[in-house]
């Protein structure tokens, strides 16, 4: 591409960090968030800009080593060689550079609620639904994310029934927007003398967390519902009703909460999960107007859509949006999610480039 066009973000970069530099923009919190956000942005786009002025100079070089060199077969092999190179690094190096530039979507930015349940399946669905949390815990540690359990309903065979966490660190809806759907499992479960394999499911739902300005609720919208909370089984696990149900009048979501002993913080858990849910839902009616587009992104939140097999026999892995197998079941469900993530935002990228560059790569 035209390396010329990133004139532009070198300016915005100096304008940036002129004011970045002062001691008001310091104090105004938000202010200074949001240019350092955007100084991180604007500072990989030059730097990716850099990169490839430096590699179009190196072919450059090579060519013209090729033409001055006519009559020396072995400058001209290496010569040939480094050119070979450098336009290989130069269509990766155009490729990340026009990602940079494309329109960034603000919610990629936002930390993320998981919502995990167990499907069909019985007893095998939530042992299953168990093995998805615990991928889900070791990527996110092997990212350097946070997480935080919210609400927690296990089975008597130490499956899951429901979970649903938090997980905030950078950029962190980019990617686990992709886990939003029905992952369905196939194996021998521990159960089964016969030897047969079994089908089971779990789905999953992926929410940007709202900011407070984002969603509002009014008081009057919401009904609280206190309870004492419960574990496998219905034994009671709390001596006081600190457990929390909170009804949105308007839509009918109700979001439950008895992890924390208080039922202040149960609460305020809960209020997270529900702004998250209502911001989906006012996605998901804005997205209807455009689904066109959505047709074409494998990250749009389909709870619905199945995702994924995992084959257990088969030590397969197949994302079936893309059509992409991989043979590294138990690597995968130890958290090594990038093998599959990684190639699922390719996939959208290279649609995103086509509507706005009118090719990929």
């Amino acid at each position: 591409m035209d390396i010329t066009n990133v004139k532009q973000y070198e300016d915005e970069l100096s304008t940036i960090e002129t004011e970045l530099s002062k001691p008001e923009t310091a104090s105004a919190l938000k202010k200074f968030r949001e240019l350092t956000k955007r100084h991180s942005h604007i500072s990989h786009i030059v730097n990716a800009a850099a990169k490839l002025k430096k590699n179009l100079q190196q072919i450059k070089e090579a060519e013209e080593l090729i033409h001055d060199n006519s009559n020396d077969e072995e400058m001209i092999e290496f010569a040939k060689e480094e050119l070979s190179e450098a336009k290989a690094a130069s269509e990766k190096l155009d490729f990340e550079l026009k990602r940079l530039l494309l329109p960034k979507n603000p919610e990629d930015e936002a930390d993320t609620i998981i919502e995990l349940r167990a499907g069909t399946g019985g007893d095998e669905a939530g042992l299953f639904a168990a093995d998805l949390y615990r991928m889900y815990l070791r990527y996110a540690e092997s990212k350097g994310w946070k997480i935080e359990p919210i609400t927690t309903n296990l089975t008597d065979q130490s499956g899951v029934k429901e979970v649903i966490f938090s997980v905030s660190g950078d950029r962190i809806f980019s990617f686990l927007k992709y886990e939003a759907g029905v992952h369905r499992v196939q194996r021998v479960p521990v159960t089964e003398t016969s030897g047969r394999i079994h089908t089971s499911a779990a789905s999953v739902a992926v929410l940007p967390e709202a900011e407070d300005v984002e969603i509002e609720i009014d008081p009057s919208d919401i009904r609280v519902d206190v309870f004492r909370s419960s574990g496998p089984g219905g034994q009671s696990v709390n001596t006081t009703d600190s457990a929390i149900r909170i009804t949105h009048l308007k839509t009918g979501l109700v979001v439950t909460c008895q992890d924390e002993k208080s039922q202040h913080k149960n609460k305020a858990k809960a209020m997270r999960v529900l702004k998250a849910r209502l911001l989906e839902k006012a996605r998901n009616d804005a997205n209807a107007s455009r689904s066109e587009q959505r047709k074409s992104m494998v990250g749009s939140g389909d709870r619905s859509e199945k995702i994924r097999t995992y084959n257990f026999p088969q030590n397969r892995v197949t994302d079936h949006r893309i059509g992409l197998t991989v043979h590294a079941l138990e690597e995968i469900l130890n958290g090594n999610l990038d093998k599959i993530i990684i190639p699922l935002i390719e996939h959208d990228t290279q649609e995103l480039l086509k509507q706005q560059f009118g090719h990929g790569k």
